[in-house]
């Protein structure tokens, strides 16, 4: 079993800057790619960014060059750095782990607002 427990979110002005993290408690499991994803009132949820263990990332059109995913292997901790926020950011950020399943955090609200 792995559990997630995400920090960081909170209210923030457009043009600002906020960091997710993501915590893995993990045991006898090695976690592989781990990513953010997130949802907005009224929409599906969408992928905002992965990362391979090995450091290969990926990002949602909508936050390149905004927004960076990073980790370190050794905490099994995820980041989201989050710069140049705009209102259309605002959602509950979900972190996510892939071992042979996958698994989801509660989740963080993030709100960009002025």
């Amino acid at each position: 079993q792995v559990q997630l427990v995400e920090s960081g979110g909170g209210l923030v002005q457009p043009g600002g800057s906020l960091r997710l993290s993501c915590a893995a408690s993990v045991r006898f499991l090695r976690i592989n790619d781990m990513g953010w994803y997130r949802q907005a009132p009224g929409k599906q949820r969408e992928l905002v960014a992965t990362i391979t263990r090995g450091g290969s990332t990926n990002y949602a059109d909508s936050v390149k060059g905004r927004f960076s995913i990073s980790r370190d292997n050794a905490k099994n901790t995820v980041y989201l750095q989050m710069n140049s926020l705009k209102p259309e950011d605002t959602a509950v950020y979900y972190c996510n782990a892939q071992t042979f399943s996958t698994y989801w955090g509660e989740g963080t609200q993030v709100t960009v607002s002025s």
